[in-house]
């Protein structure tokens, strides 16, 4: 049983609620009306209006989006049937909630300024579990869980230095405008615009087309839709049900404190991370953890030129900040260029992009003489110190104990991966995994590669999930066409990885439908 009140009837009712006074006058209608504004659902049909038994008041988000709830539906076994799994792990809401605390406040004022439904604000909780980390088998990255071609076309940067799909900043504008685009599309259907944002708008359009042709509604509830879309939106609706009243669900959430976590700081220019914590007085991490959309030592040379900052630490950054010239916010080195050197060469000795040396040295080209001298932009401390980037992590994995000796080969023209693994005899897939490479990626003449003579063809003895805080596992299902060779690439991962995880033989052809475990460096997907 469900009850629609309009908004500014709605507004009533929640000044009402706060104060455990329902004063409901039902006015019979004779004849039809269509709501024009979003209406309301009581979401306890017993009770009607019970108290919300999570503590109360301005300084606890969770009642700040309990109030601005919108959506409208009716009781559905679906719904029910995600109800009672959350109802039955409390400690995942727990874990989930306490988690949210550093994004929550920032994502409900940004859905207050758009003024779209509240309920919104627990999307995150079913697409990632609040995890910005958080990475599945369709390359979908962040707490909004975007693939990278949603990402692109609603204007989040994805490079070497950046994937602002972990961003907090990027991700939730990108996610709330792809949102507000799918409202518009489904012609004002909430319901239907986040199945949308689950399975793509044409899936949804597709199964609403197909159902105005046969005579049936084009609600959520009776579309034909992907087994994994079907339930999708019942996961938040059981999530909307539990935090309008935890306790008739007999739960208690954790308070999540109604303050900002942070602020959203304008650098100005590229800013080496070490420093950045320097001038704030906090360690590394913290600045990853406020920041996870940074791959490597410093921020974009290209932008966004902003860092964002705890709030009890940002005014000491900012004014630290400033009393930093430009030019000494990275570490410049002199690097003179030799015969045969290129380029790319020379931005992968010093962990930097061909395009960061252009505009360092206002290069037009990658032409460079030799003889010539090139700024470089380094890290101020050893890569390992930079413990969330991928450089620390590949350092790591290259220098963990592993029987045999290590050997540092440098590429001479015309050698491949292949080459050089017969030359040491291994395989030229564990030669590719030591130094976080595909077996098909290019090698350009002069890169460095790490060597583990005599090395067992078993895997290292360090589990991959101990090597950093963002690999992240998760299921693929094999589909038509896919090889050992193909995922690999897709995940950049290597092949005997695989294997091992899923205890498979190399030479064996997968099956479509086949499940695989996979363990992936989150911030190796950037492209």
């Amino acid at each position: 049983m469900s009850y629609i009140f309009s908004r500014p009837t709605k507004q009533l009712l929640q000044r009402f609620r706060a104060f455990g006074v329902v004063c409901v006058t039902f006015f019979a209608l004779s004849t039809p009306t269509v709501a024009t504004e979003p209406a309301l659902t009581l979401y306890s049909p017993v009770a009607g209006f019970d108290l919300p038994s999570t503590p109360a008041g301005p300084d606890n988000v969770i009642e700040r989006i309990r109030n601005g709830f919108e959506l409208t539906y009716d009781d559905n076994h679906r719904t029910a049937a995600e109800l009672r799994w959350y109802a039955r792990h409390p400690e995942y809401l727990n874990r989930v909630f306490t988690r949210a605390q550093r994004y929550l406040p920032y994502i409900v004022a940004e859905l207050e300024r758009r003024d779209m439904p509240l309920e919104l604000a627990l999307l995150p909780i079913v697409e990632s579990a609040y995890d910005p980390f958080a990475y599945s088998h369709g390359r979908a990255a962040g707490l909004w869980q975007m693939i990278p071609g949603t990402a692109k076309r609603f204007g989040i940067k994805q490079n070497w230095w950046y994937d602002g799909r972990r961003d907090i900043v990027d991700s939730t504008r990108a996610a709330l405008d792809y949102l507000e685009y799918l409202h518009e599309l489904n012609d004002g259907n909430w319901l239907n615009a986040i199945a949308s944002y689950n399975s793509g708008e044409g899936n949804v359009l597709r199964a609403a087309r197909n159902n105005r042709k046969a005579g049936k509604p084009i609600d959520f509830w009776y579309l034909k839709l992907p087994k994994e879309t079907s339930m999708y939106v019942p996961k938040l609706l059981a999530l909307v049900e539990i935090v309008a009243d935890p306790a008739r669900h007999n739960l208690t959430l954790p308070v999540v404190l109604d303050e900002e976590q942070f602020v959203v700081t304008d650098i100005g220019t590229q800013l080496d991370l070490a420093l950045a914590a320097e001038l704030a007085g906090v360690d590394v991490d913290t600045i990853y953890r406020y920041n996870p959309g940074y791959n490597r030592w410093s921020t974009d040379p290209a932008g966004p030129h902003r860092l964002v900052m705890p709030i009890d630490v940002a005014e000491t950054f900012t004014t630290a900040l400033n009393e930093v010239p430009e030019r000494e916010r990275v570490r410049w080195k002199r690097h003179k260029v030799k015969n045969g050197e290129a380029i790319s060469q020379i931005a992968e000795k010093y962990s930097t992009t061909v395009s960061a040396l252009r505009a360092a040295n206002n290069l037009r080209g990658n032409t460079i003489r030799a003889g010539s001298h090139l700024m470089i932009p380094v890290a101020t401390k050893p890569l390992a110190a930079y413990s969330q980037s991928a450089d620390a992590r590949l350092a790591k994995k290259q220098n963990r104990k592993r029987p045999g000796s290590k050997v540092e080969h440098i590429v001479s023209s015309g050698e491949s991966f292949w080459t050089i693994a017969q030359r040491y005899k291994v395989t030229h897939r564990q030669l590719a995994a030591w130094n976080g490479m595909a077996p098909g990626d290019t090698l350009s003449v002069g890169k460095k590669l790490v060597v583990w003579t005599h090395a067992a063809s078993s895997a290292p003895a360090t589990s991959p999930l101990q090597t950093g805080s963002t690999k992240r596992k998760l299921r693929y299902t094999v589909r038509n066409g896919d090889s050992l060779y193909i995922i690999a690439r897709k995940f950049r991962v290597g092949i005997d990885q695989i294997a091992r995880w899923n205890g498979l033989d190399k030479n064996k052809i997968l099956r479509p439908g086949q499940k695989l475990t996979l363990h992936v460096d989150v911030t190796a997907q950037s492209s």
